[in-house]
């Protein structure tokens, strides 16, 4: 799973090709703990420290064009591009 960011110890990836969640997400993982984060920063899937969400909610409403560009890259299969971390 290509990884597209990090920041304050979370790591986030994408991939798209996932039958049992397949609206535009990707995954974050902290601490041992990982979820599936829609573009919009809801969690579909899993679970992270309450502060870790509350970073990647924040991360994806400032990256939300950037997600979407990559979900569309890679469900053609193209590289993904890094986004940013929060300062």
């Amino acid at each position: 799973m290509p990884r597209i960011s990090s920041f304050y110890g979370i790591v986030i990836y994408m991939h798209w090709n996932e039958a049992h969640h397949a609206r535009p997400h990707f995954h974050a993982r902290y601490a041992g703990e990982s979820a599936s984060v829609a573009v919009d920063g809801a969690v579909i899937a899993g679970r992270l420290p309450r502060r870790a969400l509350t970073l990647v909610a924040e991360w994806a409403s400032q990256h939300r064009d950037e997600l979407e560009a990559n979900w569309e890259r890679a469900r053609r299969e193209e590289a993904l591009e890094p986004i940013d971390p929060l300062p």
